[in-house]
């Protein structure tokens, strides 16, 4: 049986969990369903994820992903081993980028399609972060959960016309708690930075509709708004909602900015979100 996501989850790097992994008792009490450590940590994040199992009750731990370049899937296989006693750990992998990885990296698909061969982790165990037609296909062909990052909710309704209605669909939704326009355009802008740099990404969104003039200088608003939702709780919950209504089964929300600790971000949020 497919892991329970929920209806919304949190995304935050693996790295800000770090001795902290007990905070993630709170996002279960406010009724996240979900908890994506991203970031494309190696192996060693499964510690991690250990971690915040042992401090949640129902809380699902998904990782965000690992990248297929760097993490053998030998060392996954053994990790997933230890923790396959629950049915709260989602396994995400995924091919990452060029830019990072080197030049080892060639035929990123390719590479998809043998290292899930090589996994010894259950199809409904298995998540892929999928972009395109082609990786989204091979996400509802080989896994159970299909992970796009950093997409609108019109491209969510295409992804979910690629991957059908079996497969759930769980994208990623950036996010700044902050009604003021410029400020808030000016973080979506500062996180922005590094994927517009990433050809993944800059081609998944030319591919959405956006022109290399809404590339130029840090991104237009036109881009940052339809990326990153930003304003009140209740018109970032909107936007979470959107997504829903285009044909995703569960959001995850990176609130962008220092906030791990910030407990009354998240709260304001999921207050939202239930109404």
């Amino acid at each position: 049986m497919t892991v329970e996501l929920g209806r919304f989850g949190v995304w935050a790097p693996a790295s800000r969990w770090e001795g902290r992994a007990a905070r993630a008792a709170e996002l279960e009490e406010l009724g996240f369903g979900a908890l994506w450590l991203g970031g494309a940590p190696d192996g060693g994040v499964l510690g991690l994820v250990a971690e915040v199992l042992d401090a949640t009750d129902r809380l699902v731990v998904a990782t965000g992903i690992l990248n297929v370049w760097t993490t053998p899937a030998a060392e996954v296989n053994a990790g997933y081993r230890d923790l396959a006693w629950t049915d709260r750990f989602l396994v995400g992998v995924g091919a990452g980028h060029r830019e990072h990885v080197g030049e080892v990296y060639h035929s990123p698909y390719q590479k998809l399609v043998h290292y899930l061969d090589e996994l010894d982790v259950p199809r409904d165990r298995l998540a892929l972060a999928a972009l395109g037609p082609r990786v989204l296909r091979l996400a509802a062909a080989r896994t159970s959960v299909a992970h796009p990052y950093l997409v609108t909710p019109e491209q969510t309704a295409l992804a979910r016309a690629e991957i059908g209605a079996a497969t759930v669909l769980a994208p990623e939704q950036h996010v700044v708690l902050e009604e003021d326009a410029d400020r808030a355009r000016a973080v979506g802008r500062e996180n922005l930075a590094l994927y517009l740099g990433l050809a993944n990404y800059t081609r998944n969104w030319l591919r959405g509709g956006f022109t290399e003039d809404d590339l130029d200088d840090g991104g237009s608003d036109r881009l940052v708004d339809a990326l990153v939702a930003w304003g009140s709780p209740e018109r970032v919950a909107d936007r979470l909602r959107e997504h829903r209504e285009a044909g995703a089964d569960h959001v995850s929300v990176q609130v962008l900015g220092d906030h791990l600790e910030d407990s009354p971000q998240f709260r304001e949020l999921a207050a939202a979100l239930a109404e």
